[in-house]
């Protein structure tokens, strides 16, 4: 068994090409491998910046493929199939013979065993799976054909601690690759990847991506714990920095401290986003003036540190300058700046936009209990900060500015905390707003949005989301779900519309509220789907609840979900799914109308009075807790499996089939009214039997 070990070095290939390439690279071999059969005990992909690398271990030294029958064309096809079939498998006509099957009479070839080096599989393959990577951005360079991330310089590659010898474009692959990025003319050889790791540790580099981010965290916080320091590391942040970089070193930095007075927000975002910078904290959480930096190498001389302090300043400067200037800019007399700001192609400015969502948060106000008036105020003035030079070079403060600008300005708090969190939540993992003026502005935006693209046909396709819908829509879920609030969504959908129309906008009102409910509730399977809930719960939640109930979906399908392995769960599944099955059975089995009552004196026995009586205590509470919106979901599943007792006693000892119709009648009619009681709670025949 043996070693495959390749490395692709070029001009620095960018963080997130990096990750992609390696990850695409090693999938390809490994479904190369897969599907020839070739079995391997091990399998590795690493990157540094300038180096794409992938190490396979314990392949055969022989490839053998089995004997096969191949089947090829009918033999009815025409001419070019058959000859097409002969060409793909290397063969003459003479070598194929017909056979009838049950689909008809098909040419086949009886393929002979074959064995073959994995040297010369390797060198006919290699450059096909290099040539399938896909780049998000590629280049050529000089007079050469090849596109790559960057120009790629050599390709070192063996097997067994022998070179593969192969061309791919102008490169001639050998043993050996160049030691530094600047320097072409240092370069070695090496006969496998153990000599090829240790020699580079000894150097430095941290060949391996997943120890050199382990490495960088853990120096993160250790400089940032000496200094009694506290540091949020932002995991995207890190994995960047990672792919940046081969030898890490961390360096602290300053910048002057009179800067700490504009808001902190812009302080990480210049750090994190532009810089590539950790921001840190006291032990207040209050953003201090130091900051951490990956650097590439030793700063023996100071001068990387230097240049960062340097960067910084500069970015602040224009930072702090931005902030004066804007911050005391009447809100309310910029509105107007908005209708000189375009929205969207067919969905008008800015300004459209806000009037929209005025009158779309106006409806809200009533369901929330909150003033009209300011709720109206807040989205007037929310998007205002897109006018300003601050969110011109920050644009990724829209929202957060805006809120601060209300604040200077001495609007009230929740107007101004409105503002600041409209936007949020941003995906899965950002904060949700809870305040009910927040909340009221988020949901008036994101819905203004969906209808907007959806009005104008600009929905997202399978692969394609270019406008962040699919953000936006699980944005209301998290709004609805994390507050506990329910919406009539469908009545809020139709005002929307309304208000699109009074603007002059004609979207197919019927289709749009449509697609867009279904999308809504595709979106909460998927957040429901994150949480871990299993795939027959979520879509009996689905299945039993419109758009207008996206709460109590999940939060019904979450309580099952909690208990379903347990006995508690168990009880439930069990009672629901015995009576059902027996009552399915005997529908088809025989043609009988049944009624939705059940006569009690026609029992015959304690074991049918009992389930009644149990089946009229849960319809009685459900009675009572329908119409509550505060309904305990786990101890409704307690009451639900509390009839486990009189259900199996029944079944142990009734027979339901009796002879005498209208006992069989009566007692099929109370099956279906224990099953009708289940299914106030949920729609248990999606659920699978535990």
């Amino acid at each position: 068994m043996s070693e495959f070990f390749l490395e692709l070095f070029s001009e620095e290939i960018p963080a997130s090409s990096q990750k992609s390439a390696r990850k695409e690279l090693l999938e390809n071999f490994i479904k190369l491998f897969e599907n020839r059969n070739i079995s391997f005990k091990k399998n590795y992909s690493y990157s540094v910046p300038n180096r794409l690398i992938i190490l396979f271990e314990g392949l055969p030294k022989y490839i053998v493929e089995k004997k096969d029958e191949i089947r090829g064309p009918i033999t009815e096809a025409p001419d070019k199939a058959i000859k097409g079939f002969l060409r793909s498998n290397n063969i003459n006509k003479e070598q194929i013979f017909k056979k009838k099957t049950e689909k008809g009479e098909f040419y086949f070839y009886n393929k002979p065993e074959k064995k073959f080096l994995t040297n010369d599989f390797l060198i006919d393959n290699i450059p096909t799976i290099l040539n399938n990577i896909h780049w998000k951005k590629s280049m050529k360079w000089a007079d050469h054909d090849l596109n790559w991330a960057r120009p790629l310089k050599s390709i070192l590659a063996t097997f067994k601690n022998k070179t593969l010898q192969f061309k791919f474009y102008h490169i001639e692959s050998s043993n050996f690759t160049y030691l530094d990025k600047d320097f072409e003319d240092k370069k070695k050889v090496f006969k496998n990847f153990k000599s090829y790791f240790n020699y580079f540790k000894k150097s430095g580099i941290i060949i391996d991506h997943n120890e050199r981010k382990i490495f960088i965290k853990n120096e993160l916080l250790k400089y940032s714990s000496k200094k009694n320091l506290k540091l949020e590391i932002n995991e995207n942040l890190l994995q960047e920095v990672t792919d940046l970089v081969e030898r890490p070193k961390i360096l602290s930095c300053k910048f002057d401290r009179k800067f700490l007075e504009i808001p902190k927000e812009i302080l990480i975002i210049t750090m994190q986003y532009h810089q590539k910078y950790f921001p840190t904290f006291d032990n207040k959480n209050n953003i201090s003036n130091e900051f951490l930096v990956v650097a590439n190498n030793h700063d023996h001389k100071g001068l990387i540190k230097l240049g960062n302090e340097r960067v910084v300043e500069a970015r602040l400067n224009d930072a702090e300058f931005f902030w004066n200037k804007n911050k005391s800019q009447n809100l309310v007399k910029q509105i107007s700046k908005l209708k000189n700001v375009n929205y969207f192609k067919g969905l008008g400015s800015y300004f459209d936009k806000t009037q929209r969502m005025r009158k779309l948060s106006a409806i809200l106000s009533d369901h929330l209990l909150i003033s009209k008036e300011k709720i109206e105020l807040s989205s007037s003035i929310c998007k205002v900060d897109l006018t300003s030079d601050l969110v011109g070079e920050f644009p990724e403060l829209q929202g957060i500015m805006g809120g601060y600008f209300a604040e200077q300005q001495g609007f009230e708090k929740d107007v101004s905390l409105a503002v600041r969190e409209h936007y949020f939540p941003i995906g899965f993992e950002s904060k949700t707003p809870r305040k009910p003026f927040s909340l009221a502005l988020s949901l008036t935006d994101k819905l203004d949005t969906l209808v907007g693209f959806f009005g104008i046909k600009f929905k997202p396709t399978s692969s394609k989301d270019p406008f962040a819908l699919r953000r936006a829509a699980l944005g209301i879920i998290r709004l609805i779900v994390e507050n506990n609030k329910e919406f009539k969504i469908k009545d809020l959908i139709n005002s929307s519309l309304l208000i699109y129309q009074d603007q002059g906008f004609k979207f197919e009102n019927k289709i749009v509220l449509k697609e867009l409910s279904e999308f809504l509730l595709e979106r909460l399977k998927y957040y429901m789907k994150e949480k871990n809930i299993r795939a027959d719960i979520i879509n009996s939640g689905i299945d039993s609840f419109g758009v207008d109930n996206i709460n109590k979906i999940y939060k019904k399908s979450f309580a099952i979900n909690k208990i379903i392995n347990l006995e508690l769960g168990k009880d439930v599944i069990s009672s629901y799914k015995r009576t059902s099955n027996i009552l399915e059975s005997e529908k088809k089995m025989q043609e009988i109308e049944l009624s939705e009552i059940t006569d009690p004196a026609i029992f015959k026995s304690e074991y049918e009075k009992n389930l009644y009586k149990k089946i009229k205590e849960l319809k009685k509470y459900f009675l009572n807790t329908s119409i509550d919106d505060d309904e305990n979901y786990d101890e409704t599943l307690k009451n639900l499996a509390s009839i486990k007792k009189p259900v199996f006693e029944f079944f142990d000892n009734i027979i339901v089939n009796d002879k005498d119709l209208t006992i069989r009648k009566n007692r099929l009619e109370l099956l279906q009214m224990l099953c009708k009681t289940f299914e106030n709670y949920i729609n248990f025949s999606k659920i699978e039997s535990v």
